[in-house]
């Protein structure tokens, strides 16, 4: 999930908050865990974005240095995916609903017919390329409309989703299109990424029932962080992390000629921020961080179970 720097209504998901739900026990307990434990999701996004993309993700899973993921259906590399998803049936594998386009040559359009979701277009024809544009001109219901066609493409190619969450956070940037994120959600039974925060609007989190399961933090790099201070910070995230449910969102991939290609002029979460993403999240020093810290891991899938 790639989060725009001036889409306010997106950056909830960077903020720390205690969840506030009206439940007897921590989503820790609920798992069987202490109620004092640290619960990490560490999550590559953007998987059929591009083949550079799936094989550092597929790698990292295979290597258990992610333990979930999620899949842009609209993209071009989506059959890769399912096909991964079908050798392994036990992955987490979540979507990674789509109502934007913003690279500047690799565009893409909707999954369900253009007629039918004419809002979610910008003039040529593609979705719009940034948050603020498509939250202004998305038209809620004909939101709902794509979501649930991605959700039934990835469904018809085999993919059998543990989540749902959000790219570029635009389910996130008003009430009636966080109301429909919510209602797809509901109605397929999948937990979904979302924070409670201070402040938010009552409206937003009306929405949700007692058994949905909200993060207390999300933890993502952004374009502030150098890249010659980018293993400190992911260090030092597991290092700070609290007792609670957190998930970190990495963004994986190899900085080879393909992903340059996808990425150009566009160095925020470009190639070679992913190609960095990838070799932290594989190292041996990251890997010893969440040892040494007492991180349990957890998946989507888990936390899927509670909505039973």
């Amino acid at each position: 999930m790639r989060l725009p720097k001036y889409a306010a209504a997106a950056l909830f998901l960077i903020f720390a908050t205690k969840n506030v739900f009206a439940q007897n026990k921590t989503i820790a307990e609920r798992l069987g865990y202490p109620a004092d434990s640290k619960l990490l999701i560490v999550h590559a996004d953007d998987l059929a974005v591009a083949h550079s993309v799936d094989i550092a993700s597929f790698d990292a899973l295979d290597k258990k240095a992610v333990n979930s993921a999620s899949i842009m259906v609209p993209c071009a590399w989506l059959t890769e995916v399912a096909s991964y998803a079908k050798e392994h049936p036990d992955a987490d594998l979540g979507l990674h609903l789509t109502l934007t386009s913003e690279w500047k040559v690799d565009r893409w359009g909707p999954v369900e017919s253009k007629n039918k979701v004419a809002s979610l277009l910008d003039p040529s024809g593609y979705l719009w390329p940034e948050t603020l544009p498509a939250a202004r001109n998305v038209k809620p219901e004909e939101a709902e409309r794509e979501i649930r066609a991605q959700v039934e493409r990835a469904m018809a190619l085999g993919i059998q989703p543990t989540h749902l969450d959000s790219h570029m956070g635009v389910l996130f940037s008003a009430p009636e299109l966080f109301a429909v994120y919510v209602k797809v959600s509901h109605e397929y039974k999948l937990p979904f990424l979302a924070v409670r925060v201070p402040n938010a609007s009552a409206q937003f989190f009306s929405v949700l029932s007692d058994k949905d399961v909200t993060l207390d933090s999300v933890v993502i790099a952004n374009p502030a962080v150098h890249a010659n201070e980018w293993r400190d910070f992911y260090v030092n995230a597991v290092k700070n992390l609290k007792p609670g449910f957190t998930e970190m969102i990495v963004h994986l991939g190899h900085d080879d000629a393909e992903l340059q290609a996808v990425t150009l002029d566009h160095p925020d979460y470009g190639s070679a921020w992913r190609q960095r993403d990838y070799e932290i999240v594989t190292s041996p020093e990251f890997k010893k961080a969440l040892e040494e810290n007492h991180i349990i891991l957890v998946k989507w899938k888990d936390l899927k179970k509670l909505l039973n």
